[in-house]
């Protein structure tokens, strides 16, 4: 139905805002179903920018699935970085990383942190505060790996001195132990 109302649309004078909303609709269907390579055609076959720009986000802020989300920021970041304003490339960028992280967690609990994932620092400190180390030191190594050049809401130095407040919290005891005396 999607490929016959592109035809469609190809015949004959489509109103811009019905067209974007097609295509938004028929992209965030081939992400549903987890066919990223149709979905990047269907972006390409877009000729007008500008739409293809909206498409994707207005896709994005559908909020979709865990692995749409990652596509699309990817997509965004790759092809219209200097059209988005710093604060929306600053989000964009958030978000890639957040989902990038929730892609290292293991994969029946990426739903507990799915919420977050357009706050990767913040996730960071809910896994600190769930005890979950092993998956933390391997946030902790992607987020060094992804932050390398790039510019975001936060640094390395951010996530630094949060596993350093929470190793600092994990060491303060509070009560005092009394000696032993036989």
């Amino acid at each position: 139905d999607y490929e016959l109302c592109e035809e469609w649309g190809h015949l004959y004078p489509v109103p811009r805002e019905d067209l974007i909303s097609f295509h938004r609709e028929h992209l965030l269907h081939l992400l549903e179903m987890g066919d990223m390579e149709k979905a990047l055609q269907l972006l390409q076959r877009i000729e007008d920018p500008g739409i293809c720009l909206a498409i994707s986000e207005q896709s994005l802020d559908q909020h979709p699935n865990l692995a749409a989300s990652h596509f699309l920021a990817d997509y965004l970041t790759a092809h219209f970085y200097t059209n988005l304003t710093t604060a929306r490339r600053n989000e964009i960028q958030a978000l890639y990383i957040g989902s990038k992280v929730l892609l290292t967690l293991p994969e029946l609990s990426r739903v507990n942190y799915f919420h977050l994932s357009s706050r990767p620092l913040l996730m960071l400190e809910q896994l600190l505060m769930n005890m979950k180390v092993d998956w933390v030191a391997v946030a902790v190594h992607t987020l060094h790996h992804l932050l390398a050049g790039q510019e975001t809401g936060f640094t390395v130095d951010d996530i630094d001195s949060l596993l350093s407040k929470y190793a600092e919290k994990a060491l303060n005891f509070p009560f005092a132990l009394k000696e032993k005396r036989s």
